[in-house]
């Protein structure tokens, strides 16, 4: 369950990040409840998974999902840069997760 809860932390984290970039635009309470909602959300099942994880491990992947997640819907909703280094960089992040997850 521990892991479910990381991987939830990580999709919190990931849309508190899109959320800043909406409250940079927006600048309406809408845009700060879904800010405060999304890392509120990241904070709690990270906080939940390190009841069993330690926390070296759920940091590191927290953190590697965030962002990666978030260079990835930077891609995909604010038409960032998406050349093949990029992604690159992002799958060494997404493998050393995978890896952590493997070893722990």
């Amino acid at each position: 369950m521990a892991w479910i809860y990381l991987i939830l932390a990580g999709i919190g984290e990931m849309l508190g990040v899109m959320f800043i970039n909406k409250l940079h635009k927006d600048r309406n309470l809408l845009s700060f409840l879904l800010l405060f909602l999304g890392f509120g959300g990241s904070f709690l099942f990270l906080a939940l998974a390190m009841e069993s994880l330690p926390m070296g491990t759920a940091y590191a992947i927290w953190t590697g999902i965030g962002a990666s997640g978030g260079a990835i819907l930077g891609m995909i909703f604010y038409g960032e840069q998406s050349d093949w280094k990029r992604i690159s960089c992002i799958a060494l992040v997404v493998a050393a997760a995978v890896g952590l997850k493997l070893i722990s």
